[in-house]
């Protein structure tokens, strides 16, 4: 399906955005952004910020909306990598970091312990920096949860990424829409002062009401901010894109989000979960623009 107008990106290379290739080539280490063929690279990377991929780029599930790689990485951990990232971030003088992962159920702790060990060291050289971690479901374990929560982390987040009917169609056998949902509730349960994330895309063959009954399902398990962007399909491979939503749309559901009492709700074609998120914490947070 040919993309409408409104699906644009930058594509100009500025000394911020090479800063971060650099960087990431000294420390060995992947971003979500590049493994999974994010639209906004350009712009995130621009201004000199990027979303982290730890725990090695070979995921165990396979999902049908993903670009990044799958298979079994077998229990294969880099320990150095936590310390890697914390380097990173002061060459890249970062103020706000998202850590994320592919998903690793090959691991007994499902890489909790190295979510872990990464928000600590962080906060331990950076104590200023602002931590997002976007976690895998984890199994809907509350032990390896509050094992991250507890690591310092600013905003926890968990994206069901596909309304409740699409979800045994579109995501991995072993994910499960209701497990993503448990995972949300109990990190919100373990600390009700951390900022909990979550989002989803739209484009698949979902109904308007589906839309709203995901929103009202992740207000219920106490997300603040919530994400919600158009699905493009990274290849021939993946799932067709059933339609694309228009900007008044998106608009639409940002309102009706609103309505229902997120804290801050982002909604637009190019939206991703680690999109221009410090400014949705500074937002979210102070209600007001963020100087990050």
């Amino acid at each position: 399906m040919p993309k409408p107008d409104w699906i644009k990106t930058n594509l100009s290379a500025t000394e911020k955005f090479r800063k971060v290739i650099q960087t990431l080539k000294t420390q060995n280490l992947h971003t979500v952004c590049s493994e999974a063929k994010c639209p906004n690279l350009n712009e995130c990377w621009g201004s000199g910020t990027a979303t982290f991929l730890i725990l090695g780029d070979i995921c165990t599930r396979n999902c049908k909306f993903c670009a990044t790689k799958t298979g079994n990485p077998m229990g294969q951990i880099d320990f150095d990598e936590p310390a890697r990232i914390s380097k990173a971030v002061k060459e890249m003088n970062l103020q706000y970091i998202v850590i994320t992962s592919v998903t690793r159920d090959d691991l007994e702790d499902q890489g909790a312990g190295i979510f872990a060990k990464t928000v600590s060291l962080l906060k331990e050289q950076s104590p200023d920096v602002l931590v997002e971690v976007l976690v895998p479901d984890l199994h809907a374990n509350k032990d390896l949860i509050k094992l991250i929560i507890d690591a310092g982390v600013d905003v926890f987040a968990h994206n069901v990424e596909v309304v409740r009917r699409l979800t045994p169609l579109i995501r991995d056998f072993r994910a499960s829409y209701d497990k993503s949902l448990e995972t949300l509730r109990l990190a919100k349960e373990l600390s009700a002062k951390t900022l909990l994330k979550s989002g989803f895309m739209i484009g698949l063959g979902e109904t308007k009401e589906e839309i709203i009954a995901t929103m009202e399902d992740l207000r219920n398990a106490g997300v603040d901010i919530l994400t919600i962007g158009q699905y493009l399909r990274p290849s021939n491979r993946h799932a067709e894109v059933k339609k694309f939503y228009e900007p008044c749309e998106f608009d639409e559901l940002r309102e009706i989000g609103v309505k229902l009492g997120f804290k801050f709700v982002a909604s637009g074609p190019l939206v991703r979960s680690s999109y221009r998120a410090a400014e949705f914490y500074v937002l979210t947070t102070y209600g007001k623009e963020s100087q990050i």
